[in-house]
């Protein structure tokens, strides 16, 4: 149901799953990188806190109007729930790399383990296809309610294909063959 033109918000941060995956299972990897015990104890509870339901910002979004499609990025991860929605629509996508929400410890993790923030489970996080006219309201309806939420890009033709703008670049929006969390484990 996206449409060309809609904003991509994204709800709470990625990789939520992954980073509590990451802290619960590979806690010897972690400690001999350098990650404080309060990092790794608080990255356990991310499935709990900000948690990988996103039933209620879902039911929020879709109480609002101009919301035209939702997608909750899982396995493969934010990049491959993105080619999901737009191949879905049958659109290309614009989205803005340095305006997607990192959850600190997720980042950190990523960043240490060589892994693609973008590509490694997302569960936790939610896309939303809104109307630009209604990005706004739908923003101030979901963070009043406590969740946070991010334009990070737009819906454009399908013949402008699929890109991502990162640090002033331009380069195709990633695709994963498989899950970055399989190259743990």
């Amino acid at each position: 149901g996206a449409q060309e033109g809609d904003c991509i918000l994204l709800v709470k941060s990625i990789p939520i799953e992954a980073t509590a995956i990451i802290a619960r299972e590979q806690v010897a990897l972690l400690r001999e990188r350098g990650v404080p015990e309060a990092t790794i104890e608080r990255a356990r509870d991310y499935l709990f806190d900000p948690g990988i339901s996103v039933l209620r910002p879902a039911q929020l979004a879709a109480n609002c109007p101009g919301v035209h499609a939702m997608h909750d990025p899982t396995e493969g991860g934010l990049a491959t729930g993105l080619h999901e929605l737009a191949h879905a629509a049958g659109l290309g996508l614009e989205i803005w790399g340095d305006a997607i929400p990192l959850a600190p410890e997720g980042a950190r993790f990523c960043e240490l383990l060589g892994l693609d923030p973008l590509g490694i489970i997302a569960s936790g996080a939610l896309i939303v296809a809104v109307a630009p006219a209604e990005a706004d309201a739908l923003l101030h309806t979901l963070t009043a309610a406590g969740y946070p939420a991010a334009i990070i890009g737009r819906t454009t033709a399908q013949c402008k294909g699929r890109w991502l703008l990162r640090a002033g670049q331009r380069e195709p929006l990633p695709e994963f063959a498989r899950d970055e969390i399989a190259r743990l484990f």
